[in-house]
């Protein structure tokens, strides 16, 4: 491509609104960034017909998540939810599961003669309730199985 073929040969492409035929003059059909329009079709403000936004104070309120107690059969020292007051938790004792299979099984073994009882006499065969001192509310148990 030479200039003798008789074209001479630009020195750059033409512009998007030289190529596509675009007229400068004509409004544009969307806002362009930096240009205040003429105000005409214009939305409202957002706030027109509400009243305006008030400076109200934020309220924050604090959530305190206290963790799970896990309960064995050992006392326990925690915060009550019932009387919010800082306790060791009185522990008392019932036959459970575990203290019925222990009869049970103590009967297969030939202990009848009021042997298969002693489960019954044991704490460590039992279930714990543990409860608040302070307002004897049921705070959780201990199941032996």
């Amino acid at each position: 491509m030479s200039a003798t073929s008789g074209h001479p040969v630009p020195s750059a492409p033409p512009s998007y609104e030289e190529a596509m035929g675009v007229n400068m003059n004509y409004p544009h059909p969307y806002p362009v960034p930096g240009q205040k329009p003429d105000g005409k079709g214009m939305d409202p403000p957002p706030h027109m017909g509400q009243p305006p936004p008030t400076n109200n104070p934020i309220t924050v309120q604090t959530v305190y998540v206290q963790q799970p107690v896990l309960f064995y059969d050992r006392p326990v020292q925690m915060c009550c939810p019932s009387c919010n007051q800082m306790i060791v938790t009185r522990l008392s004792y019932d036959s459970g599961a575990l203290t019925w299979l222990s009869c049970g099984g103590l009967c297969l073994l030939g202990c009848i003669a009021g042997c298969c009882l002693i489960p019954f006499c044991i704490d460590s065969l039992k279930d714990v309730d543990h409860t608040c001192p302070k307002c004897s509310a049921l705070l959780g148990s201990y199941k032996r199985l």
